[in-house]
């Protein structure tokens, strides 16, 4: 049969990204408590196609998937964007991997331990010989408005905030990937915040997490500028870029803050 795909084009316009998106696929991810953990993943997977060609084999994505299944860490992404390359006789390949993350979490006064759920991603590229790895994870916390503590006579308005970590590691001095654990990110990430979310709390616990966040009262400035400050200590981090995003309860508009630091900036 003809391989349509393979056929020339003369439109001279090379495409940067072509492949397939919102794949569903089980995979297996790094656990620092249990050592791995079972999901379901959404999958984006792309090349790049030279101008002179048609289309690209859409079939072969998939393909090279089934090849990895199971692990899908910061140490095989670079194994699955090398085959992407070999297959599809590309110059670039990218692969973003969505999938909820699990952890057992406990009530603050009670213990009561529910699951809770955390999205994260690992993002991917290759050029060439030259490759790039991002982790990115959202952290469910809530912020308490400082500026309405301090005008109330009594109480203070709260929301339900979302920070966003996307980061990059230094490598060893062999050259080897350094890795952070999905769960490290969400630990400073609600240490900066006015409290945690929980998935499960008692009276108790409704109690002092109210508390606690009345005591800790952060802007969406202050919890970029918390969850930065120690990233920026953590020699294992090249690159970072958080994005806090509260849903405010007392507007009709949501408040945001990004920042981004660079080891590189510093020198």
């Amino acid at each position: 049969m003809e391989d349509v795909q393979s056929r020339s084009d003369d439109r001279n316009l090379p495409i940067q990204r072509v492949g397939v998106t919102n794949l569903r696929y089980p995979i297996a991810v790094l656990d620092r408590q249990h050592k791995k953990q079972e999901t379901v993943a959404s999958f984006t997977l792309s090349v790049s196609l030279p101008h002179q060609f048609k289309g690209t084999h859409m079939s072969r994505f998939i393909e090279v998937l089934n090849d990895h299944r199971g692990d899908v860490t910061m140490f095989t992404v670079p194994e699955i964007l090398a085959d992407l390359q070999q297959r599809l006789d590309a110059e670039s390949a990218r692969l973003e991997v969505a999938f909820p993350y699990f952890l057992d979490r406990s009530a603050p006064v009670t213990g009561a331990i529910s699951m809770m759920d955390y999205e994260c991603a690992f993002i991917g590229d290759v050029h060439g010989s030259a490759s790039d790895f991002v982790l990115r994870v959202t952290v469910p916390v809530t912020s308490l408005c400082p500026c309405s503590r301090e005008i109330s006579d009594y109480g203070a308005h709260n929301q339900r905030g979302y920070v966003t970590v996307e980061l990059r590691t230094r490598p060893t001095p062999a050259g080897e990937a350094q890795m952070v654990w999905i769960e490290e990110v969400i630990d400073v990430v609600e240490r900066s915040a006015s409290s945690p979310v929980f998935p499960l709390l008692k009276r108790p616990d409704e109690r002092a997490v109210t508390m606690r966040a009345y005591d800790n009262p952060v802007f969406v400035e202050d919890l970029v500028r918390n969850v930065a400050l120690e990233l920026r200590e953590d020699d294992r981090v090249q690159w970072f870029s958080i994005r806090a995003l509260n849903q405010e309860s007392i507007h009709n508009h949501d408040a945001f803050a990004e920042l981004e630091w660079s080891r590189n900036d510093e020198r």
